[in-house]
């Protein structure tokens, strides 16, 4: 099994293509289209990097999956799903974001079941995309829907675990849980064997390094700034807790969600032929 990073550096997004040798059986995991919200401009140069090398391993993508709602950048998997005939996957928790945010964007006819995708998934459930075979696993607390994929001896954490240097993801989104997120990384990231490497979703790297992609679970379980194998959870929580309340909403939260709660798809024209998004608005 081979991993393939892309790194988006205006998101921080990392974006994987993984896949099997020998039969070019791949998926990929939390791709990303490019928005710019100034002056609501979506285009696809993410989504063709990643298409490029699909393209020139000679792979058959079978699926798109997500590890989560991403609130910081829009998904490009509508178009991965057209140009290699893929399908887009994602924890079926994914109702719990849908039944939250279609009442934020009073949108009463939204339909919460997850049917914008094309298979939903269960903790512990098996993906078979050809030779290549990625189990589910739960990991909650950054969102109700936030899963992490194993193949081989990778794990592909979403949000759930960042670089060792950067920590865990944020828990204050709705229905997110900071005790949620201490179960999903110490009692079920944590016991995996030591050597199994953990792909991350975002990397934020500090002043003196670059963007990097993995670490393992024995690493993280002894440096992870925010959270190690020693931490006690009420502490834990506390702290992300308290952490939370300090930070500003990222900057595509309300584009983001609006198109990846349905799928990566974009919103139908209106009349005039245009796309909108909406944005509500917090008045004093």
């Amino acid at each position: 099994m081979q991993t393939q990073p892309f790194f988006d550096e205006r998101t921080s997004t990392l974006t994987y293509v993984v896949f099997d040798e020998a039969s070019r059986d791949a998926v990929i995991l939390d791709p990303v289209l490019d928005f710019e919200p100034g002056g609501g401009k979506v285009w696809t140069e993410s989504v063709e990097k990643v298409a490029t090398f699909v393209d020139e391993q000679k792979l058959k993508v079978h699926f798109v999956l997500e590890t989560h709602v991403h609130a910081d950048h829009l998904s490009g998997s509508q178009w991965l799903k057209q140009r290699f005939g893929a399908k887009v996957a994602v924890s079926r928790r994914i109702t719990e974001v849908q039944d939250v945010f279609k009442n934020v964007f009073n949108w009463p006819d939204f339909p919460a079941d997850g049917r914008h995708f094309d298979r939903l998934l269960q903790d512990g459930e098996v993906v078979k995309a050809g030779a290549l075979w990625v189990e589910v696993i739960a990991t909650p607390g950054h969102t109700p829907a936030c899963v992490s994929f194993k193949t081989g001896d990778a794990v592909f954490t979403g949000d759930a675990l960042f670089q060792d240097d950067v920590g865990v993801g944020r828990c204050d989104f709705p229905r997110g849980d900071a005790g949620a997120l201490y179960d999903s990384v110490v009692k079920r990231l944590f016991t995996l064997p030591d050597s199994t490497r953990l792909f991350v979703g975002h990397d934020y790297p500090p002043a003196g390094r670059t963007w990097k992609a993995s670490t393992t679970v024995a690493d993280a379980k002894l440096r992870n700034v925010q959270l190690t194998a020693r931490t006690e959870r009420g502490d834990f929580v506390a702290r992300r807790t308290a952490r939370d309340r300090t930070l500003a909403a990222p900057r595509l939260l309300y584009p983001s969600l609006q198109v990846n709660m349905a799928a990566g798809q974009l919103p139908e024209p209106e009349p005039n032929g245009r796309r909108y998004l909406k944005t509500p608005l917090v008045t004093p």
